[in-house]
């Protein structure tokens, strides 16, 4: 087992410009919308036949969200290849499962194609309900079992026994509901999660979140069941981390910024000390590296703490 030296979270200056910089560009990226102008890039070929149109890789957050405005069901480029076939390096597909508000697109546009230039199956869904490309919203439990249904919809496309999970947010606790109650012990290897919910977050922090996407405040206040569920003391989180945090079939990696300024303080993200726990910050590997919520799935350390963990024998020191 690893854990990490942990210190209280704080909201730097930096921080706060990035908020701001989130509700400018999710602003920004419902005006491109609205007036109907598309990002002038073409996504690559995917070679099996996917309904949903697939698009181009981003180099971060903002500008995937505002692709995924134009095409809120946009397949990120790599994933959902229907005819891909594991390798006996990679035996094990791995499954996007994207955050609160968010979308699988605006989520792993950055993370897919790089799963996929490294040799995996990659596969990614949209789940929770919501409104156009703000998904994610809805009950806890109901997303788990659309999650279990897009896994066993992939082990048999592909013949794997077991897949990996990478989640961001809700993505990497919503994951646990699966594992612990629906059979997923049994179909699930590894869960990589980039600053999960699991024990929740602040009232503050959630209505933060809301604030950087369109409709979010409104969501927040009206029609999102799984924010009430994040919030630090809920009932399902406190089922949840009930009677052990985690399952011993399944290796857990928790990837958290000290600078998330969502999930609040920053350590509610990480397990229970267990063998098959690693809890890590990204300031780990790197101690200058600022990177928060929205960015840390497009986060060039964390990317690589996400390669590590999928393939511990070939695990690299991140660049800084």
């Amino acid at each position: 087992m690893r854990t990490r030296t942990t210190h209280p979270n704080r909201t730097t200056g930096t921080t706060r410009r990035r908020i701001t910089a989130a509700v400018t560009g999710a602003a920004a990226a419902l005006c491109l919308a609205l007036t109907g102008t598309a990002p002038a890039q073409a996504a690559p070929a995917q070679t099996a036949v996917e309904a949903d149109p697939v698009g181009p890789p981003q180099g971060d957050f903002l500008s995937a969200y505002g692709y995924s405005l134009l095409a809120p069901t946009a397949v990120p480029a790599g994933a959902n290849d229907w005819g891909c076939r594991p390798t006996a390096e990679h035996p094990r597909p791995v499954v996007l499962v994207h955050g609160t508000f968010e979308n699988r697109y605006a989520n792993w546009a950055g993370l897919a194609p790089r799963l996929k230039a490294a040799g995996y199956c990659v596969y990614a869904l949209n789940y929770g309900g919501g409104l156009g490309p703000v998904t994610g919203t809805g009950d806890i439990a109901a997303s788990s079992r659309q999650l279990a249904e897009f896994v066993e919809r992939v082990r048999a496309a592909t013949g794997a026994a077991k897949v990996d999970l990478v989640g961001h947010s809700q993505g990497g606790m919503m994951p646990r509901h699966y594992i612990k109650h629906l059979g997923g012990s049994a179909t699930v290897g590894r869960l990589v999660a980039l600053a999960p919910t699991n024990h929740g977050t602040s009232l503050w922090g959630m209505g933060l979140l809301a604030r950087a996407f369109p409709g979010g405040d409104a969501l927040l206040g009206l029609a999102c069941t799984a924010c009430s569920q994040q919030i630090t003391g809920s009932g399902f989180v406190t089922e949840l981390n009930a009677g052990g945090e985690t399952h011993p079939a399944v290796s857990y990696t928790v990837i958290a910024s000290r600078y998330d300024e969502v999930v609040t303080p920053y350590t509610s993200s990480f397990l229970a000390p267990a063998p098959n726990v690693v809890n890590q910050r990204v300031q780990d590997a790197c101690p200058a590296e600022f990177t928060e919520h929205l960015g840390i799935s497009y986060n060039g350390v964390a990317t690589r703490l996400v390669l590590n963990a999928l393939d511990p024998a070939h695990a690299q020191h991140p660049s800084c």
